[in-house]
């Protein structure tokens, strides 16, 4: 069964606006196990969509459509469906009283502009929009199963799951399909592929790769008769990749790294303090992203220059002129005064060169050492302190991204009880203090 999608919009084709709506239609197709072919956007211009509408009927056997069902004259998706298949518009009177519902609501008296949405193409089946003015409708034309549904991404999802998906799923055969991301970081995609190499087909499951720096994914996929039966193959090839890479898995869906540390950290009753110079924030701000951060973020010093280093972190200007404020002593102390300062279990700090200027022979552009000071408390036994530098040939974001996500792994590794250490992607060993491991007391600074 071939199936395609269809995006109406000016605003989509100017950029104005990030088309999420393809992800999302695919995504549900690809659980009923039908292939999206084609995908495409259209302006709201008549001609263009009247081909568009003509080409995919001859070409697919559904095509799912978002866009163009509001009240203003540039909606004109039901009026170019009517023209393209001679279709008369006719008024439905249960969709024009549920419109003036939606507006008595919500104490808004509808305007006669909203009446427009109550009229459908001859032969269509109106697909019910409980969240919305916009009434979606199915028809079959030249056999080809058409689905208009409206743009917003809350009505189009509820619609798509409560109206169109029960309708394909007999046509679907009754095959299912289910898939589970897997978050790994600390290996290259290269090698992540080769370790796992004899498990990309398992049975029925297959494992698919993709990266989104700083992370790599994992998508495990499978197809049966049933849900129980995906799901079960599902569980059985995640049990085997997650022994297989141990801690390099963080989490899974879409849990970021920041959202795994608070969780974690909450879980332990754990608080955490940052010391920032290269990474200038983005830590403190990947953390405070997540709801419920409060709970184990106590806060940071964005510490760029020299100066700040000194009076706010207490780092001594003899040690600062001694190494340089990108050295592992300076992060060390960062690392510990920040923790002593806010009361925190747990002190991280960040120090580096993101370039694309200030680099040295001895300091090359993209060095940056990292340090983590931990007293005793609810992950270790005893206090202790860890640093590291790493050399990532990056341009300036992605450094500092690679950074940011550095020191929140440590964070979960902390909180886990697992050893410190740094991707294997762009650099393997180091460290200046034994590593923590699982049920070990922490090592001394």
């Amino acid at each position: 069964m071939k199936a395609e999608i269809l995006t109406i919009g000016d605003e989509v084709l100017r950029g104005e606006i990030v088309d999420s709506n393809k992800a999302l239609l695919a995504q549900r197709l690809l659980s009923l196990d039908i292939e999206c072919h084609y995908q495409s956007s259209i302006r709201d211009d008549r001609r263009d969509m009247d081909e568009a509408f003509s080409r995919a009927v001859e070409r697919s056997d559904v095509l799912l459509v978002s866009g163009g069902l509001g009240p203003t004259r540039d909606d004109i998706t039901t009026e170019v469906i009517s023209e393209t298949f001679g279709r008369p518009l006719f008024l439905d009177e249960a969709s024009l009283e549920a419109i003036r519902a939606f507006f008595r609501n919500v104490d808004r008296e509808m305007s006669e502009t909203n009446r427009k949405q109550a009229f459908f193409p001859e032969g269509a089946e109106v697909l019910v929009n409980p969240v919305g003015t916009a009434p979606g409708f199915a028809l079959e034309q030249s056999g080809c199963l058409i689905f208009c549904m409206p743009g917003v991404p809350r009505e189009l999802s509820l619609m798509m799951d409560e109206q169109v998906l029960p309708r394909l799923e007999d046509l679907a055969g009754g095959t299912r399909v289910r898939a589970r991301i897997l978050r790994t970081f600390g290996i290259g995609e290269s090698s992540l592929e080769s370790e796992l190499s004899d498990l990309a087909r398992k049975g029925g499951a297959e494992i698919a790769f993709r990266t989104t720096f700083p992370d790599n994914l994992l998508r495990i996929i499978a197809r049966g008769r049933s849900t129980s039966e995906v799901d079960m193959q599902i569980d059985q090839l995640v049990e085997v990749v997650r022994e297989r890479l141990g801690d390099l898995v963080y989490a899974e869906e879409d849990e970021s790294m920041a959202s795994t540390v608070v969780r974690l950290f909450g879980e332990r009753s754990a608080q955490i303090a940052v010391a920032e110079s290269c990474t200038g924030g983005l830590i403190a701000q990947s953390l405070t992203s997540i709801p419920g951060a409060s709970g184990c973020f106590l806060g940071g010093v964005v510490s760029y220059a020299n100066r700040a280093k000194e009076t706010l972190l207490g780092v001594p200007e003899s040690m600062l002129a001694e190494f340089g404020a990108v050295s592992e002593p300076v992060a060390r102390t960062m690392a510990e005064q920040v923790r002593q300062q806010f009361g925190a279990d747990v002190g991280v700090a960040t120090t580096g060169i993101s370039g694309p200027d200030g680099g040295t022979e001895e300091k090359p552009v993209g060095l940056v050492h990292l340090a983590m000071s931990w007293g005793p408390g609810p992950g270790s036994a005893s206090a202790g302190l860890h640093s590291d530098h790493f050399v990532f040939p990056l341009d300036r974001q992605r450094h500092r991204v690679l950074t940011t996500q550095v020191a929140l792994d440590w964070m979960r590794r902390w909180a886990l009880g697992l050893e410190l250490v740094g991707p294997t992607l762009l650099r393997k060993r180091g460290g200046s203090s034994a590593p923590m491991h699982r049920g070990a007391p922490a090592a001394n600074p």
